[in-house]
C-alpha cells in the first residue's frame, strides 16, 4: 500500500477508516486483495444504490462500448442520451406530474448545486440564498456556501458571501412550533433584502441523517413561493429512491422550482449530474453555463437501463419501504439495548447517534473489523450512518446489523471485537 501514501494527496479521508485494498464488488459485498469479504453499509456514499455491478445494468454498458457507442459527447445530441432523457420522462417525470427541463451541468453533484444556484439568482435578480444548519450540498465554492460545515467552509480560504444560515427542523418541536420556528428564521434571513432561493434537504445525510417532516416541507414551500424566491431541494444523496419514492420530496406532496440530482442517477457509479428546473425558469443563453464532462454517455446508458428495471412499477420503492422499517426496528433494538438516543432516518437512510465524542467513529471502527463499512456523519461525527444498497440481500441486511449490534456492544459495553 505505499504507493498511496507515498503518492496521493494527504486530503484522502475513507482510506484512512478502512485501510485496506479493495478489488471487487458485487451487489453489497466488496473484497478486497486479500480475499476478505465486507457488507457495504456505505454504498459509495449514496452513489451505489443498485449495489456494485448490478448485471444488467453492466451489460448494457459493455454492449454499448464494445459497438463503439460515443463516450465523450459534450452536450451534443447522442443516441445514448435520447434513450435516457426519454427514459426519465417516461418512466420518471411524467406519472408524478412533473415538468421539469433537464440540464446537465457537469459529473457531480456540486455541480448540480452550482448550476441551480446561479440559476435561481439569474432568474430572481437577486443574491442572498437561505440555506440549512447542518446542511451540505458541496465542496465547490457556490456550494460550499451554502454548506454548513465550520471545518469544510474553512477550507475554501475565502470569504463564501451572499448566503444566511437558518436553523432546520427540530423532532423537539411540535409540528405548530416547527412551523413558526420556520416561519421566525426566513423571515429574519430576508430582513436586509429578499431571497433569491432556499436550498434544502429532506433528509440531511452529511448533517447526521436528519428528517424533515412533511409540515415543515409544506411550510418552507408556501413561505419561498410567497416571497417571490426559488426552492431548490438537493436530492444528490436522498434521491433515486433512497428514502423509498425516487424523490424524497414525495411524501411531503410539494414540487420544488429547482431539483439537484447526482450520485445514484447514473445507476452504475459513474459520473453524472442533473440539475432540474420548472421550464418558466430555464432562462439560460446557449453555453452560460457548461462543463467538459457534462454528457459522459456511459453514463447515460446505465441511468437508462436503472429507470427501466428498478422505476417501471413501484416494486423497489415498496421494498425500500418495508426493508426501511426492518432496519429501523433493528437499529432502535440496538439503541434501546445500549442505552443511546433513538436512530432517525427515512427508507433506507439511517442514523445512529451517541452522545460520547469519538464513539461513532469507534463503532465504525470495530464494524469495519468486523467485516462491515459503514461512516459517521453529522457536525461533530456524532452518528453512525447506515446507507447500505436499497438491492440489498435479506441475509446481508441481517449480517450487516448483527455486526453493527456487536460494534456498538464492543464500544458502549467495553469489549473488544475480534478482528
Amino acid at each position: 500500500m505505499s504507493v498511496f501514501g507515498t503518492m496521493e494527496s494527504e486530503v484522502r479521508s475513507y482510506s484512512r477508516a478502512w485501510p485496506t485494498v479493495f478489488s471487487t464488488g458485487r451487489g453489497a459485498v466488496l473484497r478486497d486483495e486479500a480475499g476478505r469479504s465486507f457488507i457495504d453499509f456505505f454504498a459509495g456514499a449514496g452513489a451505489l444504490n443498485y449495489g456494485h455491478n448490478p448485471p444488467e445494468l453492466k451489460a448494457a454498458l459493455l454492449d454499448y462500448l464494445s459497438g463503439d457507442g460515443v463516450t465523450h459527447g459534450l452536450d451534443m445530441h447522442t443516441t445514448a442520451k435520447r434513450l435516457f432523457l426519454e427514459r426519465l420522462r417516461d418512466l420518471v417525470l411524467t406519472p408524478r406530474g412533473l415538468d421539469y427541463r433537464v440540464q446537465f451541468p457537469g459529473p457531480g453533484g456540486t455541480n448540480a448545486v452550482e448550476a441551480a444556484l446561479k440559476l435561481a439568482r439569474k432568474v430572481t435578480g437577486r443574491h442572498t440564498v437561505a440555506y440549512f444548519e447542518r446542511g451540505f450540498h458541496g465542496m465547490t465554492l457556490g456550494a460550499l456556501a451554502v454548506t454548513a460545515n465550520p471545518a469544510k467552509r474553512a477550507g475554501a480560504g475565502v470569504p463564501l458571501p451572499h448566503t444566511v444560515p437558518v436553523p432546520f427542523d427540530h423532532p423537539a418541536d411540535d409540528d405548530g412550533e416547527s412551523v413558526a420556528r420556520l416561519v421566525r428564521s426566513l423571515d429574519g434571513a430576508a430582513a436586509d433584502g429578499p431571497l433569491a432561493a432556499v436550498v434544502v434537504e429532506t433528509v440531511q445525510g452529511e448533517g447526521g441523517v436528519n428528517p424533515a417532516r412533511p409540515v415543515w416541507l409544506r411550510a418552507l414551500a408556501a413561505w419561498v413561493r410567497e416571497h417571490g424566491a426559488l426552492l431548490v431541494v438537493d436530492d444528490i444523496q436522498m434521491g433515486c429512491g433512497r428514502t423509498g419514492p425516487f424523490f424524497s420530496f414525495e411524501t411531503a406532496g410539494i414540487v420544488p422550482d429547482i431539483v439537484c440530482l447526482s450520485k445514484s442517477i447514473s445507476g452504475y457509479g459513474t459520473p453524472m449530474a442533473l440539475t432540474l428546473m420548472r421550464p418558466e425558469y430555464d432562462v439560460w443563453k446557449p453555453g452560460e453555463h457548461n462543463g467538459t464532462f457534462r454528457g459522459y454517455n456511459p453514463a447515460f446508458v446505465t441511468g437508462a437501463r436503472a429507470l427501466e428495471l428498478f422505476w417501471s412499477d413501484r416494486a423497489l420503492e415498496n421494498r425500500t419501504t418495508a426493508l426501511g422499517e426492518r432496519v429501523h426496528r433493528a437499529l432502535t433494538e440496538t439503541a434501546r439495548r445500549h442505552g443511546l438516543a433513538a436512530p432517525r432516518g427515512r427508507g433506507l437512510a439511517w442514523g445512529l447517534p451517541f452522545d460520547r465524542p469519538g464513539a461513532a467513529r469507534e463503532v465504525c471502527d470495530a464494524a469495519y473489523r468486523g467485516g462491515l463499512l459503514l461512516e459517521t456523519a453529522g457536525p461533530h461525527d456524532e452518528v453512525a450512518k447506515v446507507l447500505p444498497p436499497l438491492t440489498v440481500a435479506d441475509e446481508h441486511v441481517e449480517q450487516g446489523l448483527g455486526i453493527l449490534d456487536e460494534a456498538v456492544a464492543s464500544v458502549v459495553g467495553g469489549r473488544t471485537l475480534a478482528a
